[in-house]
Formats: C-alpha cells, structure tokens, sequence
C-alpha cells in the first residue's frame, strides 16, 4: 500500500484538515502503515497539485486551516488502485534475520530484545482486542462494518502470530534446565539395601 493511497482512503472516509487527518491515521491506517507527519504534509501537497484532492479554508480558521477533500480524479485512482494486480511482498524482517544470524555467530545479547519486541507484541495485541471488543461487538452486520473488522483481524492474526513466534524463540534460547539425573547406587548404598533384606 502507498501512502497516496492511504491518503486518499481517509480523505474518502472523512474529509479533514491536515492536523485531523494525522491524528486519524496515528489511530487507525497508522497501525499497518506508518508515515511521520511530514511525510503527511508532504504527500497532501502532492496529491492537491495532481488534482486528487482540493483544500479549501475552513469557516472560522482565519485562513490557516485547510481541510482536505477527495476530488473525482482521486476517487477513480483509488478504485483503479483497489482493482489492480499486484504482487505479495516478500518478508523482510530483521528480527528473523538477526535470529538466523545468531545460529552462526551465537545469540549473545538477543534474548533480552527478543523479549522486549515480545512486550511490545502483546501491547498491541491487547489494543487491537479492546478496539475489537469496543467498535465490533457480535451482530454488527453492515458491509463497511464487515470489512473494517476483517483489516482489523488481520492485525490480531499477525500481532498472534509474532507473541507465539517470539515466545518460542525465547524458549530455545533458554531452554529449561534439564533435571539433573538421579546419583547411580554406590557400594554404600547397595551394602545399606542388602542389610535392610537381610534384617
């Protein structure tokens, strides 16, 4: 996904002005595709002098601030993007990478990252369930409905997926301790048993 793209889905959602369009994609799109507030800033240009979105002044903000709508040329760009084929990106995560650069030259220090990128994973596997359980409750059948929670069950299947990875990962860098084997019987001890069946 582009950050264009992203744009002009939020823009479509609900026209806003730059400062609310970033603060909604910090709590929403934000979550699967991240862009700093400049880069935000940036892009609305872009898109306004390609003739996607206009600005206008809104009522009352002594002309600093502009709010954001879609253009028709905008909206067709999205549908023909929605509709177009394209590829899955290969994984590129160094996370996995640095776990297999481990097995060569040994995993000294990564134990304790693993375990804060595993902190980090259940946090927000557990904002990702609150807002399940707060905007999705059981019987909401409309389309749009449908559709939000199926992105937002993405992001649960993936935020699962990493707790259970990097708990295993943590388990194999440290492993449990073996018991250690019982002490074998000694002369001691066997002359000890034969006392007690002779008595």
């Amino acid at each position: 996904m582009s950050l264009p793209h992203a744009l002009l889905t939020a823009l479509l959602e609900k026209p806003s002005s730059g400062l609310e369009l970033t603060r909604r994609f910090d709590r929403s799109i934000g979550f699967f595709w991240s862009a700093t507030h400049q880069q935000i800033y940036r892009e609305l240009g872009k898109l306004e002098r390609a003739g996607w979105v206009r600005s206008a002044v809104e009522p009352g903000s002594r002309g600093r601030r502009r709010e954001y709508a879609v253009l028709p040329d905008g909206r067709a760009e999205l549908v023909r993007w929605v509709g177009a084929r394209q590829d899955p990106r290969p994984l590129r995560d160094a996370t996995i990478l640095r776990l297999r650069a481990a097995a060569v030259v040994g995993a000294a220090g990564l134990a304790p990252e693993l375990a804060r990128h595993l902190a980090l994973h259940e946090r927000q596997l557990a904002e990702y369930r609150e807002i399940e359980r707060r905007d999705f409750p059981p019987g909401r059948g409309d389309e749009v409905g449908r559709m939000q929670h199926l992105v937002l069950r993405a992001g649960i299947e993936l935020e699962t997926f990493w707790t259970r990875w990097l708990t295993e990962a943590l388990a194999t860098l440290r492993p449990e301790p073996e018991p250690e084997p019982e002490p074998a019987a000694g002369p001691e001890s066997r002359t000890a048993r034969g006392s007690e069946a002779g008595a």
